[in-house]
């Protein structure tokens, strides 16, 4: 599958930027944009979400083949992955199946531990949602005020909506798609072997995704791995802490 991405630079190393669940590569613009200072960098939109491709079927195998595609198409022979939450487990599974395109893997917040099903109410918001007779985002939001709380969450997820030519909006990512495999989704990732080159798990301060419980399972699979908590940030830890998180990730790129 040819995944839709966005290049920030041109520099000999090559940082590969993989996005979480509802996601898409314009939530790492600022990150990657200043990442690109000493890194060519690419973002990438995985299967299903934002400009990319729909398909029926999605896990974390299809996502790792998606993406050693994207690095020959773009003759990419070695990279450092950056992947968050569903794309932080994208690059583990990239690690156990390609291993010797990966020179550094970066993992922030998640582990590779199967998770308890956590978005039910966000799928069946969106679901609810009439897009198709929506007239404006504000309305959108209005409406999906009323299931779901969060304004945060309902902004993030609102990026994905997208006008339609014939008259209201759609969702730009595949929603039917993503709930059909969100058990994969959250399932865990196993290696057939550990991955011994330098990868680093990042965590915000503020979320439980990943537990000190967790480190015995990740050093197990990630022999090299080292952890770093950047402070006032939960799960959103680039955008709640962007400049802690460059910090962290700067020292461990260089």
């Amino acid at each position: 599958m040819d995944l839709n991405y966005k290049k920030y630079g041109d520099n000999d190393s090559v940082v590969v930027i993989v996005h979480g669940l509802f996601g898409m590569l314009d939530n790492w613009h600022n990150i990657a944009r200043k990442l690109s200072e000493h890194h060519t960098v690419y973002t990438v939109d995985i299967r299903n979400h934002g400009g990319s491709p729909h398909a029926a079927e999605m896990d974390y195998e299809l996502i790792s083949n998606d993406l050693y595609h994207f690095t020959n198409t773009h003759h990419i022979t070695s990279a450092s992955f950056v992947g968050h939450s569903m794309g932080g487990k994208a690059v583990m599974k990239l690690a156990d199946l390609f291993p010797g395109i990966i020179d550094r893997l970066c993992v922030v917040d998640i582990a590779p531990k199967k998770y308890k099903p956590g978005h039910n109410l966000y799928f069946d918001a969106m679901f609810k949602l009439p897009v198709q007779n929506i007239s404006s985002r504000s309305e959108a939001e209005k409406q999906l005020s009323e299931m779901i709380s969060d304004a945060g969450i309902r902004l993030f997820l609102l990026k994905n909506l997208q006008r339609s030519k014939e008259g209201g909006y759609h969702w730009k990512f595949n929603l039917q798609g993503i709930y059909d495999n969100y058990a994969s989704v959250i399932d865990r990732v196993s290696l057939d072997w550990p991955f011994s080159n330098p990868t680093l798990f990042i965590k915000g301060a503020k979320s439980d995704y990943v537990t000190e419980q967790d480190e015995d399972d990740i050093y197990e699979m990630f022999p090299n791995a080292d952890f770093a908590s950047v402070p006032n940030a939960g799960h959103w830890v680039h955008a709640e802490n962007p400049d802690g998180f460059l910090s962290v990730l700067n020292e461990f790129l260089s």
